[in-house]
């Protein structure tokens, strides 16, 4: 099967008949929901762009196992420029969606259990690389989206898995049997699981042997029997279902999260990749979130282009965009995003190739890159906010806007400088607030705080890679220290 287009794509998730739940009802077609629907048109962005020539560099590769060309959130990494090119892809998307098109984390998934696999069967013996090359050659030959799941409800945190007053706090495995297991569980925050065909469930925390049952691995189809999704609240969300286009901001594009429930699925053998074996669940995790990081000094520069792009012209519509002030915020909002971008290219050029030969970013760099995400986002729409002014929160709604009454008063009273419309003016104020509090916060503001793990769990990593010993071995020598 060649690429998809975006049209096929959206019709290939329609025939999936998953269990989907908001605001207490069953949704019954998701695909036409006007809540979720801008989630879809995100993820069809990147079917979109894979069809175009200009861009075919980035957001396509050639698989050296079957040299046939995929889209690149189905390829693995065969060198650092594979990895540079993830990222550029990824600002790309950011800069035509402002919103999360939600496949990175499908694609990090795939790049950390190829590698782990191998060398678990390495150790092991088992045959859990020979699964996910079959797995990953039919997504790549059917152009299928793949969710990744990590992230455990956990309960108490202070307790490892197998400690939890109720052992479904982590997903584990509840019946081993001849022909596969049977898992029970949760995966929280579940980004874009809602617009895959399938969904890669990997650990969430490094375990002891005590933790056998929750150190588990594999993949399953969204419409496979027990899952189930809940679909998590958004700031503004029911706008979309208000009709008009203004005070939603970004009326085309968005993300989507759900609390995604393993009510005992059935995971045949040759969908597993990790099954008990504790000591490489760290591995996997560690790895993951090291391609996840990386991801972020990508997908949040693209939209931080965008807000930027949105602070610039609400200043030439208020009459400020000449105000040394106000050019001096865009140059420290530019300056904050481009630091970001530098580190998700560091990370990647620094990449290593691995014992399975795809090739993993530096992770003491890709830390760096989200612990700065985890700052600089909040710093660039601190800026917007304070270019756009308090309108941005405090202007009528588009009914006030269409209403034969009152519109005309609007109209008249918040209009900014001659030859641009008031409709303008609350078009690009409304993007500022959908990207700085409203649905797309999600996938920028908050999810730079919180996704790819807290910026604690960042620091952690920075302390175990910063190799202080050497860098103390490095003053000594100069300082002429013999011990």
């Amino acid at each position: 099967m060649s690429l998809m287009t975006g049209e096929q794509y959206i019709e290939s998730i329609r025939k999936i008949k998953m269990q989907v739940y908001m605001f207490g009802e069953k949704i019954e077609s998701p695909v036409d929901d006007p809540i979720l629907r801008p989630s879809l048109n995100s993820v069809r962005a990147t079917y979109d762009l894979a069809q175009k020539p200009e861009y075919a560099d980035l957001m396509t590769a050639v698989d050296p196992d079957t040299g046939k060309t995929v889209n690149r959130f189905a390829h693995i990494h065969r060198g650092t420029e594979d990895l540079v090119k993830k990222v550029k892809m990824q600002r790309l998307l950011g800069q035509q969606t402002a919103a999360c098109f939600q496949r990175c984390v499908g694609m990090d998934a795939f790049n950390a259990i190829y590698s782990t696999a191998y060398e678990i069967d390495k150790k092991r013996g088992t045959n859990y690389f020979e699964n996910f090359k079959n797995f990953l050659h039919y997504v790549q030959e059917n152009d299928l989206t793949i969710d990744g799941a990590m992230t455990d409800p956990k309960g108490d945190r202070s307790l490892a898995p197998h400690e939890q007053p109720d052992p479904d706090m982590y997903l584990r495995v509840v019946e081993r049997r001849p022909d596969g297991i049977v898992v029970r569980g949760a995966k929280a925050h579940q980004t874009g699981v809602l617009n895959s065909h399938e969904v890669i469930v990997m650990p969430t925390v490094a375990m002891s042997p005590d933790d056998k049952d929750y150190a588990v691995s594999f993949a399953v189809p969204l419409d496979v029997k027990g899952l189930l999704l809940i679909i998590g609240r958004q700031s503004c969300d029911t706008r979309k279902l208000e009709g008009g286009s203004i005070d939603v901001g970004n009326a085309e594009y968005g993300g989507v999260e759900a609390l995604t429930v393993f009510d005992d699925v059935f995971v045949p053998n040759d969908r597993i990749f990790l099954n008990g074996e504790t000591e490489f669940a760290g591995m996997m995790v560690e790895r993951f979130a090291g391609y996840h990081r990386q991801s972020y000094g990508g997908c949040k520069v693209g939209v931080g282009d965008v807000l930027i792009g949105a602070a610039a012209t609400i200043a030439d519509y208020n009459g400020a965009a000449k105000a040394s002030h106000i050019k001096d915020k865009l140059i420290e909002m530019t300056h904050l995003n481009e630091t970001l971008y530098c580190c998700g290219i560091a990370c990647s050029a620094e990449g290593a190739k691995t014992e399975s030969g795809n090739y993993l970013i530096n992770l003491l760099l890709a830390n760096v890159c989200k612990q700065n995400v985890t700052r600089f986002p909040y710093e660039i729409v601190r800026l917007a906010e304070d270019i756009a002014g308090g309108v941005v929160v405090t202007a009528p709604s588009e009914k006030d806007f269409r209403d034969p009454k009152l519109g005309p008063i609007v109209e008249k009273y918040l209009k900014g400088v001659q030859g641009v419309s008031t409709e303008n003016r609350l078009r690009i104020l409304r993007l500022i607030e959908n990207l700085a509090l409203g649905t797309a916060a999600v996938g920028y503001r908050t999810e730079s705080m919180h996704g790819a793990g807290s910026p604690q769990a960042q620091r952690i990593m920075i302390a175990r890679q910063g190799n202080i010993a050497a860098k103390k071995g490095l003053a000594k020598a100069l300082a002429g220290i013999k011990e």
